[in-house]
């Protein structure tokens, strides 16, 4: 191969890297590995458990890996919706039949064959409704974000990775109210997301949700599941579910506010953020002060 061919071939491998990484949604990493770090700081029983093969492996699947295999599922079955998304225009990309893509999504959907034998036997349960759920949100036959309300329900997917990492740190289950209040939390932050899609997804005649109820409606079902999931969170320990009330008090501030929910929705990153590491100090708080 001569140099300029072997250019070529670097350029085009590079190409090919960069567009996965973007189909990745940086913005929204966290998303999936903030609940292993949650998991791991209220699973670990003394600082040795916060950093072994199993957490380590855990946290670098569901920080790159798990994303490009979750929102290339999407992109790859959305091909025709993302055509009149607005989104995809700036800060996101839109797939266009790159054969590399369903490759890469495969990969990384048997990627946790490789760390599954690190791992906990109660952890697996977790992994496996991750690839599961993750698949079958966009995937058919099931396809469940244009079947309401299973759109919403089936994101409870993201609090799996915490459950995962909970269960392989401690050997044991996480709590049946912390499972309830994160998969409420995530189903209100999925249907908040589903928000600002709501105009292009009924031109194109998809059904979520937020196009049956509409905006206002969809704001006050948002705040529902983020009031049930800080009563969980609050049951456990009160000031849990003080945190948790962040949620609905934003929903109801946006709701009546001149602020467009296009532009809100891209504060949720640094939110989610700051309230996960909120979360994580008071599971280290916990395991260093008793």
């Amino acid at each position: 191969m001569t140099s300029k061919s072997a250019a070529a071939s670097e350029a085009s491998v590079g190409d090919q890297l960069s567009y996965l990484l973007t189909l990745s949604r940086p913005r929204f990493w966290l998303y999936l590995a903030g609940p292993v770090v949650v998991g791991v700081a209220y699973a670990a029983a003394s600082v040795d458990d916060l950093f072994t093969p199993a957490t380590i492996a855990l946290f670098a699947y569901f920080l790159l890996p798990a994303n490009v295999f979750l929102y290339g599922i999407n992109d790859v079955y959305d091909r025709e919706i993302d055509a009149a998304n607005p989104k995809k225009d700036d800060r996101e990309t839109r797939y266009r039949g790159q054969r590399y893509v369903p490759l890469a999504v495969g990969l990384c959907g048997a990627l946790p064959l490789l760390f599954a034998p690190l791992l906990a036997r109660a952890a697996i349960p977790w992994l496996v409704a991750f690839l599961l759920l993750g698949a079958a949100y966009s995937a058919p036959p099931a396809r469940f974000k244009t079947t309401p309300p299973l759109d919403s329900l089936s994101n409870g997917l993201y609090i799996t990775p915490g459950a995962a990492a909970y269960a392989a740190v401690s050997g044991t289950q996480p709590p049946l109210l912390a499972i309830a209040g994160g998969w409420l939390w995530a189903m209100g932050m999925h249907t908040f997301s589903a928000i600002p899609d709501i105009e292009p997804d009924r031109e194109t005649g998809i059904r979520t949700t937020a196009t049956v109820l509409g905006e206002r409606r969809t704001y006050g079902y948002c705040a529902g599941c983020w009031l049930a999931s800080a009563a969980a969170f609050g049951t456990l320990d009160v000031r849990l579910g003080a945190l948790m009330l962040v949620y609905p008090g934003l929903v109801a501030a946006i709701a009546t506010a001149s602020v467009a929910v296009d532009r809100a929705y891209w504060w949720f990153p640094a939110i989610n953020t700051v309230v996960g590491a909120l979360l994580t100090m008071g599971g280290l708080w916990r395991l260093l002060h008793g």
